[in-house]
C-alpha cells in the first residue's frame, strides 16, 4: 500500500459536478493498493497516516484532531521505468482495492478521524491547496 500525504488548506473531490468529498485545514491523503496488500495493511497505513507528524510544530491529525480526504489512486503503482507509457500491472484490481480502501477509511474512523472520501471508479476531480507544502510518500 502507498499514500502520498499533503498538507492542505483545503481539498475538494467533485465527481459528475457534485462535491462528493470536502476538507479544510487537514490532509489530502491519496492511496494506492497493490496485489498482497491485506485489511492488516490498511490498518497499519491508517495508523501512520494518522500520527503521522507532519502539520505545524510536528503535529499529527491525531494530535489536532485534523481532517482527511482520502482519494483512492491506483496510479502511484505506475511503473515508467521502460518506455513513457506506465503499465499498472503492480495494481490491485479493483475487486481488491476497494475493499481495502474501505478498510484504511474505516480504520481512520475507528482511531476518532473526520474522514472525507472520493468516489470509487469514478472520474474525479480533484482540487487542493497545499500548505507549506509539504509532501510525504508512505509505502508499506
Amino acid at each position: 500500500m502507498r499514500a502520498v500525504v499533503q498538507t492542505v488548506g483545503r481539498a475538494s473531490v467533485t465527481v459528475d459536478g457534485e462535491v462528493v468529498g470536502a476538507i479544510s485545514d487537514g490532509l489530502l491523503v491519496l492511496l494506492g493498493v497493490t496485489h498482497s496488500d491485506t485489511p492488516a495493511t490498511a490498518e497499519t497505513m491508517a495508523r501512520k497516516v494518522h500520527e503521522l507528524r507532519i502539520l505545524d510544530d510536528e503535529r499529527s491529525a491525531s494530535d489536532v484532531g485534523a481532517p482527511l480526504l482520502v482519494v483512492s489512486q491506483f496510479t502511484l503503482y505506475g511503473d515508467a521505468r521502460k518506455g513513457r507509457r506506465p503499465s499498472w500491472g503492480a495494481a490491485a484490481p479493483a475487486e481488491l482495492a476497494e475493499p481495502l480502501v474501505t478498510a484504511f477509511v474505516e480504520a481512520l474512523r475507528l482511531r476518532g478521524a473526520k474522514v472525507e472520501t472520493g468516489r470509487f471508479r469514478t472520474h474525479m476531480l480533484v482540487e487542493s491547496v497545499n500548505v507549506g507544502p509539504r509532501t510525504v510518500l508512505l509505502d508499506l
